[in-house]
């Protein structure tokens, strides 16, 4: 069982960054980042493979969100540019017993219990 704790969220305006983090409390392999914004289903945000070597960003984030990992700490990161009000949400970060890059949240094993990103326009 591999638990998940995210950190990093906060109340920023449009147009900062935010960086946040997931530590894991044991290995893990196939990784992403999902968000849930109120009324809304979960969404997947960015995944990376059990290297880092891979990585896979949605068409919603893509060229301002960058997804990184440091295997050697068992920690995730998601890296947020230029954060817009449509991406409130609350974040989640994911873990799957699978070694390359997942879209699916039903492919993930286990989840982090979620960090608030609020942006102000």
């Amino acid at each position: 069982q591999v638990q998940l704790v995210e950190s990093g969220g906060g109340l920023v305006q449009a147009g900062v960054s935010l960086r946040l983090s997931c530590a894991a409390s044991g290995r893990t392999y196939g990784m992403g980042w999902f968000r849930q914004a109120p009324g809304k289903e979960r969404e997947f945000v960015a995944a990376i493979n059990w290297s880092g070597g891979v990585t896979y960003d949605a068409d919603s984030v893509k060229g301002r969100f960058t997804i990184f990992r440091d295997n050697a700490k068992n920690l995730l990161y998601l890296q947020m540019n230029n954060l817009q009000p449509e991406d409130t949400a609350v974040y989640y970060c994911a873990a799957t017993n699978r070694v390359g890059t997942a879209t699916s949240p039903y492919i993930y094993n286990y989840w982090g219990q979620g960090t608030q990103v609020t942006v102000s326009s």
